[in-house]
């Protein structure tokens, strides 16, 4: 019977139908993983108000991931999609913000927003629903909390609060002779406020005795006033603890006022920002600040230069900053850590993405990323650089690294501190 030819075609027929019906079913699968129910990931971002030319520049490097993520598959099959809206850089638009994204929304996961003062208000909903959450550049926000599933990408260390200026005060105490007093001044926001606590800190270390320590409104819009009193108490060093728009004021009020302590910075936010260094241009020379990320010899990890070259080539149309040294790495392996956590663990349950990010080492295009004590950095790695040698406002010399020195820590120095200050100018 089965010599016979028509049970010969017969038995063909069905052994091919049944390839067909194999293949139709892994088609449709293939197709159904590609065109299934997206992964959405929310968050806030500073889209207008005066932390925006860093909100919008993180936001075009998680585009840049979204898109190469999905260029890729996808993550667990599915397609990733990004929901975010402007939390208009006020803490206040957060918690309504979080809470849309996750009761409206029904986002499966969370990321933190830009700053500190808009990551602090979403931990409140965040703990409450038990979510993981992984903040951008938070200073010290899980100090007052003690979440176990919060994570930073700020490279500040377990110890926060100090770290961020640890590199301004060690640099000033290598100097001969030594400074011996510091004036500390900020605004009185929670970033802001963490950074003087640790300065202050520092300060007491190095037995430096402190001669001014004030914050000032965030609404402050004059600073000439703060820099006269600081000038008074005629400090050896300035650290200065500010948002942007009261980072530039302060430089021009330093500027105008012709104020030449030994060593003026530590952290100020905004200095980091190209619109803002073209701005004040040859005012910068001789301030010494933190930064994240240059484009060093010694910080170019894998992956970094490729991400930096499609942001800058995207940066003019999306009107944002042209450079992206200072948020768009940052905001890209944000996301490669909660990538890479998700594949880990092949699945979105909070608890074990939070588990295994608190276990594992993540490589990025900041390098290798470790977590440790409250979600921090395992290992600080705050930079200080030194605006040298800036001639007008052209846009290209921030290009070129020269006109921003890298002073600590030693394993990524790019250059030597100019000291005093004046010697800068």
């Amino acid at each position: 019977m089965q010599h016979n030819p028509i049970y010969r075609a017969a038995a063909g027929c069905a052994r091919a139908c049944a390839a067909l019906a194999v293949c139709a079913l892994a088609f449709a699968g293939a197709a159904w993983a590609q065109s299934g129910e997206p992964i959405k990931i929310g968050f806030s971002m500073a889209l207008t108000g005066g932390l925006a030319p860093n909100g919008k520049s993180a936001l075009l490097a998680q585009k840049i991931w979204e898109e190469d993520i999905n260029g890729k598959g996808g993550l667990l099959g599915r397609p990733v999609k990004l929901i975010y809206y402007d939390d208009k850089s006020s803490p206040a638009e957060v918690p309504s913000i979080y809470t849309k994204l996750l009761d409206i929304d029904k986002v499966d996961l969370i990321i933190g927003p830009y700053a500190t003062a808009m990551i602090a208000p979403a931990m409140p909903i965040v703990i409450q629903r038990k979510k993981t959450f992984i903040g951008l550049l938070g200073l010290a926000v899980n100090s007052e909390f003690n979440y176990p599933n919060y994570f930073v990408m700020i490279p500040s260390g377990p110890d926060a609060k100090p770290a961020f200026t640890k590199g301004f005060f060690d640099i000033a105490l290598a100097q001969d002779p030594k400074p011996q007093t510091v004036a500390i001044v900020a605004a009185d926001q929670e970033f802001s406020r963490n950074a003087a606590d640790g300065a202050r800190e520092n300060a007491q270390k190095a037995k430096l005795k402190i001669v001014y320590d004030k914050t000032y409104p965030p609404s402050t819009t004059d600073f000439a006033p703060i820099v006269r009193a600081i000038q008074a108490t005629n400090p050896d060093i300035l650290n200065i603890n500010s948002y942007p728009p009261d980072s530039v004021g302060m430089v021009r009020a330093i500027n105008e006022i012709g104020f030449k302590p030994k060593m003026i910075g530590g952290g100020m936010v905004g200095l980091q920002a190209t619109a803002i260094k073209t701005q004040l241009g040859p005012l910068l020379n001789g301030f010494t600040n933190y930064d994240f990320w240059l484009p060093v010899p010694k910080m170019q990890f894998p992956g970094v230069a490729d991400l930096i070259s499609r942001y800058q080539a995207r940066a003019g149309a999306e009107g944002v900053d042209p450079l992206g040294y200072y948020m768009a790495p940052w905001g890209y392996a944000q996301l490669q850590v909660l990538q890479q956590a998700v594949e880990g663990t092949k699945g979105l349950d909070d608890a074990k993405l939070g588990d295994y990010i608190r276990a594992n080492t993540f490589k990025t295009v900041v390098g290798d990323v470790k977590f440790g004590a409250k979600g921090e950095w395992a290992e600080s790695r705050v930079l200080q650089v030194q605006f040298q040698h800036v001639k007008g406002n052209d846009v290209g010399q921030f290009k070129d690294i020269s006109t921003q020195v890298v002073v600590s820590p030693a394993q990524y120095e790019s250059g030597k501190v100019i000291y005093p200050y004046e010697n800068a100018k």
